[in-house]
């Protein structure tokens, strides 16, 4: 079966930045419903139209196509009181308005006496990224996942 719109494509991959140094090493296959569906970034879904089981496929991702420009406006310094006294750089957490809007996830990057600097930008964001897949298995997808725009089951989506 080839990959076209509404088929279930499960891939081997993994991920490198142009130096070649690991991203992603990909231990589990990706499973994502092909289509114009967001479950992938699109030039990799590009590529992989029209391709089948054991096709190989290297996509060279700009940041634009990837995780975004890094943007400087997404870096804070916030009072080191709005945080609990076991933060340490690298922790991560949502970000929600007043009125309950999500806006984001934020990583500590700086603790400084009475300040803490954080991030809401991707880790990857402003990176450019090498994609490297092997198509592992196509399917025809359910109606289900049709219905709910994603994959179901083994690496899918769980409930």
């Amino acid at each position: 079966m080839l990959i076209s719109k509404n088929s279930v494509v499960t891939l081997k991959y993994s991920v490198t930045d142009p130096d070649g140094n690991m991203v992603d090493p990909g231990e589990a296959p990706l499973a994502y419903l092909h289509g114009g569906y967001g479950g992938i970034f699109q030039p990799i879904e590009e590529a992989l139209e029209g391709k089948q089981v054991g096709d190989e496929v290297v996509v060279k991702l700009q940041p634009e196509d990837a995780f975004g420009e890094y943007d400087e406006d997404l870096v804070e310094i916030e009072s080191r009181a709005n945080f609990p006294d076991n933060i340490e750089v690298g922790m991560q957490f949502e970000r929600v308005s007043e009125d309950g809007e999500e806006e984001g996830l934020y990583t500590v990057t700086d603790i400084a006496e009475d300040r803490v600097v954080i991030d809401g930008n991707h880790p990857l964001a402003g990176t450019a990224l090498v994609f490297s897949c092997s198509v592992a298995a196509v399917r025809a997808a359910s109606a289900e996942e049709l219905s709910h725009g994603h994959v179901h089951g083994e690496h899918g989506h769980h409930h």
